[in-house]
């Protein structure tokens, strides 16, 4: 995995105690993360 033009890579890892969630928990948990960091945070900063 390689950042496109002068972009940052950057990877989250969620970690989780036991038991594990299931599949549609974990979806869950990404769309969610994801709207928190890719969506909210931008919007902070007028994007």
């Amino acid at each position: 995995m390689s950042p496109a033009g002068d972009g940052t890579l950057l990877r989250w890892t969620l970690s989780v105690n036991d038991p594990l969630p299931d599949e549609a928990l974990i979806g869950h948990m990404r769309k969610r993360l994801n709207q928190l960091i890719n969506a909210d945070l931008r919007y902070t900063f007028g994007q």
